[in-house]
């Protein structure tokens, strides 16, 4: 069974896609950017990868690309689809056949005045700079996509300092981080992730979701007593925060890791408590949902754990859609009913008729 400690969802970078990464990349979209770009982010938000590939397959072909910048963000659209549809090889490779060095002065709005004039900078959408770092990690050249994203890290902070949008490119140098954060720790090195986030922290003292982060790893290495501590700290800077300013979901991250506690020291039931407080703030909160479920299923209560998964599905199906979710109540199912692999065929036939296309169907190991 797995525990869910972050929010996630079928949303992806592709939103990235737009624009390059001088300043002045959103004037110029704003004044030409194509219907048809504008499709294939409303596709990206709805998953449907497979048209995107289509789209971008008929407009290469049919030459219907005018301008530079729409090579990048068709480029970038179908970089996302691939990796989206775990054809990483592919994604890379499109990316690599197709771009030069990513600082060439040929992706700069520059070198094309006629075009583009007044603008200055990089047309290179960020969320290439991205996959081309991270996506050597899936097909088995992790050391070289360690080396790949240090190097975009090092790029991020070079535009920093020289005084580029600098809240841009921070909130880029964050994601950047949480990347690397993400990839040592399925690896399982937690000292190098524990570093890392307080290299961060170092910046921003009060981030709340850095402090939670933390709190995470260190429950990971079983630092019980720090996890405490670094939880202690998210509920301080809530409780300092004016009532108005107070989001729902600061409150439940605080009401989560209250429970994530709980959890560890098998206090099951106050656990519950905490997550069916998060859920009636936000009937959304999947983490909660899940982990809520999973408390119940350790309390001998199966019946309710499972009825908890699939109400979820019914309510929020795009929220609830996610494999860990939906592995953890196939598990439930296998566990509570002789007849499991008629349920899990009558599910994943519900889940192929509303899952986006990157949803894995192997989850629910039919």
């Amino acid at each position: 069974m797995e525990t869910s400690d972050t929010q996630t969802t079928t949303t992806t970078t592709a939103a990235a896609a737009y624009g390059g990464e001088s300043g002045g990349e959103r004037k110029f979209s704003d004044e030409i950017i194509t219907i048809e770009i504008t499709s294939l982010h409303e596709l990206a938000l709805r998953g449907s990868w497979k048209t995107i590939l289509e789209k971008v397959s008929t407009a290469r072909s049919l030459s219907q690309l005018r301008y530079p910048h729409e090579h990048l963000v068709y480029l970038a659209f179908n970089a996302v689809a691939l990796s989206k549809l775990r054809r990483y090889s592919e994604a890379l490779n499109d990316i690599e056949s197709s771009l030069e060095d990513l600082n060439n002065s040929s992706y700069h709005y520059e070198s094309y005045p006629n075009v583009y004039p007044n603008l200055k900078g990089s047309m290179i959408p960020f969320v290439l700079r991205w996959l081309q770092a991270l996506l050597p990690s899936f097909i088995g050249r992790r050391s070289e996509s360690f080396d790949r994203l240090y190097l975009l890290l090092s790029f991020i902070r070079c535009r920093i300092d020289l005084g580029s949008d600098s809240e841009v490119w921070r909130r880029r140098e964050n994601f950047v981080m949480s990347t690397i954060i993400s990839q040592h720790s399925n690896q399982k090195e937690f000292v190098v992730c524990f570093a890392l986030i307080n290299e961060m922290l170092s910046k921003d003292r009060e981030n709340l979701s850095l402090l939670s982060k933390l709190g995470y790893i260190q429950l990971q290495f079983g630092d019980l007593e720090g996890a405490k501590s670094s939880f202690q700290k998210v509920e301080d800077v809530m409780m300092r925060t004016n009532e108005e300013d107070l989001t729902v979901d600061v409150q439940n991250l605080v009401g989560r890791n209250k429970a994530l506690i709980y959890m560890v020291g098998k206090d099951y039931v106050s656990a519950v408590r905490e997550y069916d407080v998060c859920i009636e703030r936000n009937g959304s909160d999947v983490v909660a949902i899940n982990n809520k479920a999973l408390c119940l299923m350790y309390l001998r209560d199966l019946s309710d754990s499972i009825k908890v998964l699939e109400n979820s599905l019914e309510r929020v199906p795009t929220v609830a859609l996610n494999e860990t979710l939906v592995v953890n109540l196939c598990s439930m199912y296998e566990l509570a009913y002789v007849n499991h692999t008629e349920i899990k065929k009558t599910l994943s036939n519900w889940i192929s008729r509303l899952a986006p296309d990157d949803f894995d169907p192997a989850c629910t190991r039919i």
